[in-house]
């Protein structure tokens, strides 16, 4: 039922008859931009978020506010210890800067990390948090993005039409804390910046329609793109179909073609203009992007209908198919909007369309890959779920904002609402908790709708009465009072504890399904304190080893291999594989490897080891003895003799990869006899012998009586480092038994056969080795330096051949010798390398991201646009 009190037209008139405010017995606000006082909408929404999230959290016993750690897969390897470094930079506290990287993959591009993981401007607050306490400042700024996305889409949600505050704060929260937000937001921080820019995107689009704010809009546009262009990207494609349902639907009879066609240019501009802005940043990843890794293809497969289905409903979760979940309450009331006659019909079939073509779009491959800019991504295929989320939000007000649906319209949405949940009913995705949850909620939601529509008779039934003379204001009664507060304060109670029950379950599903890193503990404490301790750098390289979680080097210090990025250089990748280093995550994720012929090759003169206390638990922190080595090792810049164009191909050999690159033979690497699982060989007496099997899942042991060693090669997604068996006994006898573990996938095995390079077994004899690294080091640098992103060699006069940066040779070194201007530098298999004619004693090598002259020069020509921008508008305000 409507009030028959007072009404003002909206300003952004939809032609609906319940485009209009409504009065305090309807619990409604003054419009936004016209209202006093603070935004009451969008600070409950944020709070609310905030305060739900956290106690998701709180229920499923996770850190912070329980002993059960956070770190499942990305969160733990990634934006924890990107986060990590990102403090110590801003503090000063790193050897490189923002353009290098020296702690991770012997050197990388850090900007372009910067523009994927780090460019957001919640990420700042890091620097007001302790070392020990990252992984609580990674949990705030995640707090803190989901409560900003609730403020925003209750913004925009007021600003599409007026309705009680309180429920536009509610459906807010249930677009923050959506199924998307829990299942992938909340693991990948990185993505909740989309969550905030969808809704703000939209309110652009809304400006432009309008023609207002066109400085405002641009900006708002950059900061999104900056803070992550990735999901920026489907938030613009989003929006884009916002505005596109709102020029459709809104003033049918108002402005000419001319001008209505005006709107959408202005979006254009605002988009393009913000977009150039952010193109410093952007430009450089896009262009990182291009020369990364390249994991495998991804071929589309729709999720089945019945998963879509389910992942509606709560307490679902799946990374194989889209999280849909935004609460039952709001899903309910979106379904209503198709039968809500107080709508009007053009709206309720703009945005009814919307939501289903949208639905459409997350299961055929055409419009999947224009989500994903034109690669289907590895891992998460429905990365733009929050899209739809938001849109489902939006429906839901427009249902309700002008009054609670009629009982036969909430009938009609109730019944679709069944029929959906029946139709996911036999989804595997479909958790113990889904259906007493939802039970629950369908409960106080009716109490809720119930609660409301008797207010709305009340306040009807006194209108008609005529008490009062209409001119004369009536006061509301005490109850017509209490019932919307009730109301509210039940779908409050529906949708705050379907979403706290939601959170819990996804947290615990997550922690059993998928791999997990403990919390931070005593092991990586002590691990960053020795690393200082022994810290040379560039007189040489410190390697931490491996820490539970991964990036070591960006958790506890150091200079290593260890490195895990989408970003990953291709060379970094290749580089490091050729020379028997593993990796995980499809070569993305270097790692190191404690081999002492590599150690030289990239001058790692201190080795850290460490044997854990005990095995490594979701609830404790991991405690650990370390221990270490340092040895002598060649300065970080050496000279080589030219290389010989009729360099002989090493083929599938590790060692003779080592080999080439150290300018020495050092390992002997015999004839191997191979029957069954038995390997054997002769070698030197009292050589180290290496195994080197990048695909095998399994053990190898050096008979007689040393220990099992282990490998977890499994193509194409991990391939297995090079690891020491023991020492050749007298007898020079080699016999390396192999164990394959039955779970081994068949891309490791070929039947019963384990698939082992042509080349396996090297014995590598120290003395060689050790005579290579005084040669090395003789003919070597007599002095590094290194500033950020520059490093800068003393070479020996007369100095010929070529000088060689330990470092990948990634797009964007350049180098020169003496006083020569700067030239890209040159590739000596795979590592920086400088030609020398024995006259310049110095050599010079800087990084500089690609793509950062290009977006400077782009960034330029966007601020000047938008200059223009302003200077036109203010002149046609004066006029």
């Amino acid at each position: 039922m409507r009030s028959a009190a007072p009404t003002v037209p909206d300003e952004d008139d939809d032609g609906e008859p319940g485009g209009m405010r409504e009065d305090a017995a309807r619990g409604a606000v003054t419009a936004p931009g016209r209202a006093s006082g603070p935004p009451r909408g969008p600070v409950a929404a944020a709070l609310l978020s905030g305060v739900l999230f956290c106690l998701a959290t709180a229920l499923s016993r996770t850190a912070p506010f329980g002993p059960v750690t956070r770190n499942i897969v990305d969160l733990g390897q990634q934006y924890l210890p990107y986060h990590a470094y990102w403090r110590a930079l801003l503090r000063g506290e790193s050897h490189g800067d923002a353009f290098l990287n020296w702690n991770s993959g012997f050197g990388s591009n850090f900007l372009g990390d910067i523009g994927t993981y780090l460019s957001s401007p919640f990420d700042l607050l890091v620097v007001l948090f302790p070392a020990d306490r990252i992984e609580t400042a990674l949990y705030v700024v995640t707090a803190l993005k989901i409560a900003a996305a609730g403020a925003a889409a209750t913004a925009l949600l007021l600003r599409l039409r007026p309705g009680p505050w309180p429920v536009a704060a509610l459906l807010g929260t249930a677009y923050a804390l959506s199924g998307w937000t829990f299942n992938y937001g909340a693991s990948v921080p990185m993505w909740l910046d989309g969550l905030i820019a969808f809704p703000l995107l939209c309110l652009v689009g809304e400006w432009a329609r309008t023609g207002r704010r066109p400085v405002l809009g641009p900006l708002v546009v950059a900061l999104a793109w900056i803070a992550n262009f990735y999901t920026a990207y489907m938030a613009t494609v989003g929006a884009a179909a916002v505005l596109a349902v709102r020029l459709l639907t809104t003033d049918p009879d108002g402005p000419a073609v001319r001008e209505r066609l005006a709107g959408p240019l202005r979006a254009a501009r605002s988009v393009l203009i913000g977009i150039g802005l952010a193109a410093p940043l952007v430009t450089v990843v896009f262009l990182a992007t291009r020369v990364a890794d390249p994991t495998p293809a991804t071929t589309f497969a729709p999720a089945a209908w019945t998963d879509l289905f389910a992942r509606f409903l709560p307490a679902t979760a799946s990374v194989a198919t889209p999280a849909l979940f935004v609460g039952t309450p709001a899903l309910l009331l979106a379904l209503t909007l198709p039968f809500q006659r107080a709508v009007a019909p053009r709206v309720r079939a703009g945005w009814t369309g919307a939501v289903l073509l949208v639905t459409l779009s997350l299961q055929w491959e055409p419009t999947h890959l224009l989500w994903h800019a034109g690669a289907s991504p590895n891992g998460i295929p429905y990365r733009q779920t929050f899209v739809l989320c938001g849109l489902l939000v939006i429906a839901a007000w427009l249902s309700v904002a002008g009054g609670v649906p009629r009982p036969v319209t909430l009938l009609a949405g109730g019944a679709l609402f069944g029929a959906l949940a029946w139709a996911g009913r036999g989804s595997a995705d479909i958790d113990r908790w889904t259906f007493p949850v939802l039970a629950a909620t369908l409960l106080l939601t009716l109490g809720a709708a119930l609660l409301a529509l008797l207010a709305g008779r009340r306040c009807g039934t006194r209108a008609k009465a005529g008490a009062r003379p209409a001119a004369v204001p009536r006061t509301p009664s005490g109850a017509a009072r209490l019932l919307p507060v009730l109301a509210v304060l039940l779908l409050l109670a529906a949708q705050a504890g379907e979403t706290a029950a939601t959170g819990k379950r996804i947290e615990e599903q997550q922690r059993s399904e998928v791999s997990w890193a403990p919390p931070l503990g005593p092991w990586h404490r002590e691990m960053a304190a020795e690393v200082a301790r022994a810290d040379a750098w560039p007189r040489y390289r410190t390697d931490p080893g491996e820490v539970p979680g991964g990036n070591d080097t960006l958790l506890v210090g150091g200079q290593g291999a260890d490195v895990y990025s989408s970003l990953t250089s291709a060379t970094t990748s290749s580089t490091l594989s050729g020379l028997g280093f593993g990796f995980y995550a499809k070569g993305r994720h270097p790692v190191t490897l404690d081999n002492p012929v590599t150690d030289a090759l990239f001058s790692i003169g201190t080795r850290m080891r460490s044997r854990p206390a005990g095995p490594l638990r979701q609830d404790r922190p991991p405690t650990a003895t370390i221990t270490a080595t340092t040895t002598p090792v060649p300065p970080l810049v050496t000279v080589r003799p030219a290389p010989h164009p009729s360099t002989v191909d090493p083929g599938d050999s590790a060692f003779r990869n080592q080999e080439l690159l150290l300018g020495a033979r050092v390992y002997e690497q015999p004839a191997v006899r191979r029957t069954g699982h038995t390997l054997t060989a002769r070698c030197p007496a009292g050589s180290d012998v290496w195994f080197w099997a990048p695909e095998f899942h399994g053990t190898a042991t050096l008979a007689p009586g040393r220990g099992a060693v282990d490998f977890d090669g499994r193509p194409p997604a991990v391939r297995a480092p090079m690891r020491a068996l023991g020492t050749v006994p007298a007898s020079g006898a080699v016999r390396i038994a192999l164990r394959p573990d039955p779970k081994a996938k068949a891309g490791a095995r070929t039947g019963e056969r384990v698939r082992l390079p042509a080349q396996a077994v090297g014995c590598l004899v120290r003395e060689r080795l050790d005579a290579a690294v005084r040669q090395l080091t003789a003919t070597g640098a007599t002095q590094v330096r290194a500033t950020g992103h520059t490093v800068t060699a003393e070479l020996v006069p007369g100095s010929t051949g070529i000088a060689v940066l330990a470092a990948p040779r990634v797009s964007g070194w350049h180098c020169a010798t003496g006083d020569a201007a700067p030239a890209p530098a040159r590739s000596h298999r795979g590592l920086v390398a400088v030609p020398l004619d024995g006259r310049a004693t110095t050599v010079t090598c800087s990084f500089r991201p690609p793509g950062l002259r290009l977006g400077a020069a782009v960034g330029a020509a966007a601020l000047l646009a938008l200059a223009v921008t302003a200077v036109l508008h203010a002149r046609a305000r004066r006029r």
